[in-house]
């Protein structure tokens, strides 16, 4: 899969195992390590654990997630971290790693501002998805408005997650703008400045993906 995006410099990877797939052949930390120096690899993951999908002894889970964290640690890339109804455990994991020695990012936040704060300490990114925009997500919004704008990154999480007034249709990257419309009315932030915020703060995390895209920094997202 990775042939598939060698057309297109402009575009970044990650390199990881979804905490609820199931594979033959369980990677190590070494094979994660060796494919996420691939110079296209900015980040490892996404990683993490989702005890809403799964049951029973979910030790398995939480080895893997270790085993990505060391990896990362090992080649001093970013975490790109997945957590559902497992936010305690996956702190705790985090903590117990260090992995506040490389950071990353909560994508796909879905969780409270104790939650947020918490990770932040552990150097790590919140990442608001088209779940913001939902007229439900009242907790979710709370945590964006608190947010300090240096932690701030935004996503869609496609073909999922489809933002209003997309909600209810594939999801595509281009309806981040309308995430980060979102995100800027509940901050009184126009959306130009959360287009510069975000894709700033993108770059400063993926350091590498400067390295191979040549974008610089200071570009806006495009929103």
């Amino acid at each position: 899969m990775r042939d598939m995006v060698d057309p297109f410099p402009e575009i970044s990877v990650s390199v990881g195992v979804h905490p609820n797939e199931k594979v033959v052949n369980e990677p190590d930390m070494d094979s994660l390590a060796e494919l996420a120096r691939d110079t296209r690899v900015v980040a490892i993951g996404e990683t993490g654990l989702d005890y809403f999908r799964a049951d029973g002894d979910l030790r398995w889970q939480q080895e893997r997630f270790r085993t990505h964290v060391r990896a990362a640690i090992r080649i001093g890339k970013p975490l790109i971290i997945h957590t559902r109804e497992a936010c305690a455990d996956t702190l705790r994991i985090l903590k117990e790693e260090r992995a506040d020695s490389v950071g990353g990012v909560l994508h796909c936040f879905t969780e409270d501002w104790q939650t947020a704060k918490e990770a932040m300490d552990l150097n790590f990114y919140i990442s608001f998805s088209g779940i913001l925009t939902f007229k439900n997500a009242m907790q979710i919004q709370d945590v964006a408005r608190k947010m300090p704008g240096e932690r701030l990154l935004v996503e869609t999480d496609a073909p999922y997650l489809a933002p209003v007034p997309m909600r209810g249709k594939p999801n595509y990257p281009e309806y981040v703008r309308h995430v980060a419309s979102c995100l800027g009315e509940l901050r009184g932030s126009r959306l130009e400045e959360i287009a510069d915020l975000t894709t700033a703060n993108y770059f400063k995390l993926f350091s590498a993906s400067r390295d191979h895209t040549g974008i610089p920094q200071t570009t806006t997202s495009g929103f």
